[in-house]
């Protein structure tokens, strides 16, 4: 009895290994040091994307039924790289019961393009904070009107909320000069600034202003909230 049970534990431990190894291939197949061809290949056409709640693309269908998840944080490089009637190639871990893989990277055959997730962009710290200068094109506005950003002449995006596009619009105008610091987003469709800071000189910004907390004066209504349902005020003293 005591070596079955001895030789069942050395068998879970051999599998656990067998499994920590095998997600220790699919993560190191995902950082962009590791060569993700190595990870099993998938072939097909591409049906249609799947989408989620918000409208990202977090997957293909092929037409052979086969599921391919994909991170949403990819949906500008797939969209980009990946049609609807493509012929891919796929890399990435299948499921053992269910046509479905997790896919590392997918490539269209006949362009080459492929798209690779190598994890979610971090935005921790401001990882991704950079400084960025270029001529405005041309300002870019709300659906009022109001400018929310401006457009450089190498195509890059900068973004920055109306009030402080207001407050700062000594920066922002046609044809001038500007540079900003903020997370860069750079995408095959574009790249993007959310900016925090904005001026005419790399060395010469002025930050942006955060969100302030509502103070009690604030709202068209200042006389607080209303009372709750039932509620009687205290008579008047007698004099």
């Amino acid at each position: 009895m005591k070596t079955t049970r001895m030789r069942a534990l050395f068998c879970l431990l051999l599998a656990t290994a067998a499994i920590g190894g095998g997600a220790a291939a699919y993560a190191q197949a995902r950082d962009p040091i590791w060569d993700s061809s190595q990870l099993p290949e998938s072939r097909g056409t591409v049906k249609q994307y799947t989408l989620t709640p918000r409208g990202d693309v977090d997957g293909v269908i092929l037409s052979n039924g086969t599921e391919v998840k994909l991170p949403p944080h990819l949906t500008a490089q797939t969209v980009f790289a990946i049609h609807p009637g493509d012929e891919v190639s796929v890399r990435g871990l299948r499921a053992r019961a269910l046509p479905l893989v997790d896919a590392a990277s997918i490539t269209n055959i006949a362009t080459g393009k492929s798209v690779v997730d190598n994890g979610p962009p971090d935005r921790r710290g401001g990882n991704d904070d950079r400084v960025v200068s270029g001529r405005i094109a041309l300002q870019l506005h709300g659906k009022r009107g109001e400018v929310n950003g401006v457009l450089l002449d190498d195509g890059t995006t900068l973004r920055l909320p109306p009030p402080e596009a207001e407050r700062m619009q000594e920066y922002l105008r046609q044809g001038q000069t500007v540079a900003a610091r903020g997370d860069v987003l750079d995408t095959a469709l574009g790249k993007v600034v959310d900016v925090r800071a904005i001026g005419a000189f790399p060395d010469q910004m002025t930050e942006l202003r955060g969100p302030r907390p509502p103070g009690p004066n604030d709202g068209p209504d200042r006389r607080g909230p209303p009372p709750p349902p039932g509620f009687a005020p205290p008579p008047p003293p007698r004099g």
